[in-house]
Order: structure tokens, then sequence, then C-alpha cells
């Protein structure tokens, strides 16, 4: 997944994130944003995740958990029922009891 699909994705308009600095120490800088005072950009809940994103000049990408867990990924992903067969090994190999509830529309 590019940015620019990320940034649809999430509804978000890259000229409204705020501007990450163009030099390599951004995880530094990254850490320091995870202080609670900047939002997540699709929900407002304070960012507990954050990243920054070259697809129109640096700009920082602030998430909560939910919202950076629930964001579309790249690369390739596997059918949803290989998935869906693999956790259930998993639970039958842990002898644990397992009701999966998957919406495949």
């Amino acid at each position: 997944m590019t940015d620019a699909d990320l940034l649809r994705s999430l509804g978000v308009d890259p000229s409204q994130l705020d501007p990450a600095p163009p030099w390599a120490p951004r995880q530094s800088a990254g850490a320091e944003r995870l202080d609670g005072s900047h939002p997540c950009v699709r929900c407002g809940d304070p960012a507990r995740a954050t990243g920054d994103r070259a697809g129109h000049s640096r700009r920082w990408l602030d998430r909560c958990m939910s919202c950076l867990i629930a964001t579309p990924r790249g690369g390739s992903r596997a059918p949803l029922a290989d998935t869906l067969a693999v956790l259930r090994q998993a639970a039958h190999e842990a002898g644990v009891d397992l009701t999966i509830v998957a919406d495949e529309s």
C-alpha cells in the first residue's frame, strides 16, 4: 500500500498533517510526539503510534492503537479462508475451543 493509499483509506488530507523533520533522527522525534498531546488523525483520541510519510513531503501520521490496528497494511494478504484455517489449526493444537465470527462480504 502506498502512502497515498494509506491516507486515502483513513480519509486524511495529507496537507493537514504536521510536518515531520527532514533529517535522519526521526525516531527520537517520533517518540517525543507520543506524549498524549497529539490526536489520532482518524478518531481524535490521544495518539499512541506515529510515523512519517514521504508522499507529500515528510508528514507525521499520528494514530491511536485501535486505529493503527484497524488500518490496512501493505503487502499481499492471504485469503480470509486461509487465515481462518490457520487460526482454527492453532486453536486445535492448543486445545482451545474457538468460535470465529467473520464478515466475509
